[in-house]
């Protein structure tokens, strides 16, 4: 009876054994997915030219194949790890014992008994515990993986799969880490130094631990040396040459944000593939102008916080595009990416002031008025209709009122806001250029040169606010626009993104494209997976794209951008600076590029008195440009079909006969061209005033004209004169 309970309790430990084995087996991954596994690689992005700018990664790896790995690499490897590598099915039981021996002697662990097979195993399928459970299913995997690999398949696995310390997984990646060098260009002592890291990366790190880097290589060279892969003379040399470590590779961070913006349009599309498998992003950014705009942004930046007042960092953004497809060359949005992700060029919204006049007089062109046209810079006044503001006067003294009941209550309550300071409250405007000065009647020229605001408010009045923002969204403005008089001077907020492409579309001649980064992306195996087909829209005619280039190189050549003129090639552009100075702009282009810059506090405080986009943004823009187009050939802009050319005199605006003084070239389109002679003189007459000592000339539309100057309102609304 005994011999029967023993015989079945036998039977039942054996099938318990065998339950708890098959468990065991159960949750082993099939060694044969290997065949189909791919290691975490390294995304990289690439810019224009094809230099690399940024890498995205969990584990920073490059796979290669085993015949571009040095021979004496493979038998650091095999003598430091696995000597018996080629004689074992994945386990070496010789190995196990010599190991148990070896760390009884020691007292603790010095030597492991895994192998490298073993050790390829519990990398790619298993985790990181140390449990029985595990080590019985790395041996099983081990024996699978000898069955179905051949030893060369393995040990390139392994080699492009170990972590060899400072985030350098593989030999290759290692190698471009720790020697700055392609695997294949290895020598012996530096094979030597690779193989000993993985057992401990940390402790035989040659950045933090040189001199037991240097031991550590010795015991893998007398490893060498012991199973025949070297002489004695190969490791007495190797022994003594000192190996050159490249310094630490600190990853230069630039185009932090246009980077950003990679990862999140991406990473909607590609999920975790984007940092672990492989991709190849080719980019539009170019490098040498990223890493120029960086530095001449915080530099100048740098320059302005040294003589601010304020105890705040000032802020800013530039984007450069190029003209004929939109693509990013440059971008820079804020002064550090870590302390702020904010997008100052796509995300921040922001008045462009002044720069917005460009699509006042590109509306105006489009509607009849010309280079030439006659504009009255004189005092006008406004009142609030609770919709827009309207005309109220156009004189000093009101006296063209003739509703003097409105003319007293719009007087009495706009002083009762200004008293009570709530200047939201106002219901006159009496609007004011920067300078506080009146010129009279004077050419549409000379009022986009020199910013006169009182030009731009009475243009778009004439041809009314929804016009101008029709063409400012035509152009690329995507933002909101209050259709008010007051749009003129830029009222309505903008990023710095449309306003630079809006301008590049004047560049190009009326076609409009929109600014992308990402030219193509790759997998691991060359297969293009998307590929960004730039867009075209022809949305202005060639003709007034290129007029109010002809107009805008006037603010660069004498105008409020005449900082720009030292780069001394053809460009043109358009300064900005909004109420109380809280923000500097300048957007500008040559033939082949557009760029914008913006300059101010996040928190819209002011930048300081007097501090204008000229003073401020265009130097910025100046220096950019100057480095971005540093040997390339000086190209002028293209003049189009049906533009005429004509001697006009300035004073007029009419045509020069013979050659006076000031006389200058104008283009048109063709039809619309003067085709009357000024004689070069003024056409129009000013009377004196008390505080001038002598009279002086305007131009004018018929000849007696009479006109005030400088215009001094006979009713001053506020202490500012503005608005």
């Amino acid at each position: 009876m005994k011999k029967w309970l023993v015989l079945l309790l036998g039977i039942v430990t054996f099938f318990a054994f065998i339950e708890r084995l098959t468990k065991y087996l159960g949750d082993i991954p099939d060694p044969s997915q290997l065949l189909n596994y791919t290691p975490s690689l390294t995304s990289k992005i690439y810019d224009v030219n094809g230099e690399l700018i940024a890498e995205l990664f969990t584990e920073k790896r490059t796979v290669v194949p085993l015949s571009t790995i040095p021979k004496d690499m493979i038998n650091a490897i095999i003598a430091i790890e696995d000597t018996r590598f080629f004689r074992h099915w994945g386990i070496d039981p010789y190995r196990i014992i010599g190991a148990f021996v070896s760390n009884i002697k020691a007292g603790g662990v010095v030597e492991g008994g895994s192998t490298i097979t073993q050790q390829l195993a519990k990398i790619i399928f298993l985790s990181r515990r140390k449990t029985l459970a595990r080590k019985i299913k790395e041996v099983i995997l081990a024996i699978q993986l000898e069955r179905d690999y051949s030893k060369y398949e393995i040990l390139e696995m392994y080699l492009n799969q170990i972590y060899f310390g400072n985030g350098a997984y593989g030999v290759a990646t290692a190698a471009k880490v720790y020697f700055g060098k392609n695997v294949s260009d290895l020598t012996l002592e530096e094979c030597a130094l690779l193989a000993g890291l993985p057992r401990a990366p940390s402790m035989y790190s040659p950045f933090k631990n040189p001199e037991k880097t240097i031991q550590r290589r010795a015991v893998v060279l007398a490893r060498m040396r012991a199973v025949g892969f070297i002489t004695d003379e190969q490791k007495k040399e190797a022994e003594e040459k000192n190996i050159v470590i490249s310094p630490p590779h600190i990853a230069t961070k630039i185009a932090s944000h246009f980077i950003g913006n990679i990862r999140q349009t991406l990473e909607s599309k590609y999920g975790s593939m984007l940092y672990q498998g492989g991709l190849e992003i080719y980019t539009t950014l170019d490098k040498k102008i990223q890493e120029s705009a960086e530095k001449v942004f915080e530099r100048q930046l740098a320059e302005f916080d040294s003589v601010s007042k304020s105890t705040i960092q000032v802020e800013g953004a530039m984007l450069c595009l190029d003209v004929k497809t939109g693509g990013i060359r440059a971008e820079v949005a804020g002064r550090n990416f870590q302390s702020s992700q904010f997008n100052r060029v796509f995300q921040a919204k922001r008045q462009p002031g002044s720069a917005f006049k460009v699509f006042v007089y590109t509306a105006a062109i489009e509607n009849g008025f010309t280079p030439t046209s006659i504009i009255d810079d004189s005092p006008v006044t406004y009142y609030n209709t609770g919709r827009d503001w309207e005309l109220l006067s156009n004189t000093t003294d009101f006296s063209d009122v003739q509703d003097k009941n409105l003319l007293n209550k719009l007087l009495e309550k706009d002083k009762e806001a200004i008293k009570n300071n709530k200047p939201n409250e106002r219901v006159l405007w009496q609007p004011q250029n920067y300078s506080e000065k009146f010129h009279g009647l004077v050419l549409l020229r000379k009022a986009l040169e020199h910013s006169l605001n009182i030009c731009a408010i009475k243009v778009t009045d004439k041809i009314r606010p929804t016009t101008v923002a029709y063409y400012a969204k035509q152009l690329g403005i995507e933002l909101p626009l209050t259709e008010t008089i007051s749009l003129a001077l830029g009222s309505s907020e903008v990023t710095l993104k449309d306003m630079t492409s809006a301008f590049g579309c004047l560049a190009n001649s009326g076609i409009k494209t929109t600014p992308y980064s990402i030219i193509k992306v790759l997998d691991n195996k060359g297969r293009v997976l998307e590929e960004y087909d730039p867009k075209e829209l022809d949305v202005l005619s060639a003709q007034t794209a290129f007029l109010m280039t002809n107009l805008l190189r006037g603010v660069v050549e004498h105008g409020t951008g005449v900082y720009a003129r030292q780069l001394k090639r053809p460009a043109a552009g358009k300064t900005g600076t909004t109420n109380d100075c809280q923000d500097a702009w300048f957007i500008g282009y040559t033939p082949q590029l557009v760029c914008g810059v913006w300059v101010g506090y996040d928190d819209h405080k002011t930048l300081g008195k007097k501090i204008t986009g000229g003073r401020v943004a265009c130097p910025i823009w100046t220096e950019l440009m100057r480095a971005a187009l540093r040997g390339q050939p000086v190209i002028d802009f293209a003049t189009p079909s049906n533009i005429t050319y004509a001697k006009i005199d300035p004073q007029t605006g009419l045509l020069a006969l013979g050659n006076p003084k000031g006389t200058y070239l104008e283009a048109f389109l063709s039809g619309t061209e003067p085709k009357e002679f000024s004689f070069g003189k003024g056409i129009a007459v000013v009377k004196k005033l008390d505080d001038e000592t002598e009279p002086r000339i305007l131009t004018g539309l018929t000849e007696g004209t009479t006109r005030a100057v400088p215009y001094l309102p006979a009713i001053r609304l506020d202490t500012e004169g503005g608005f």
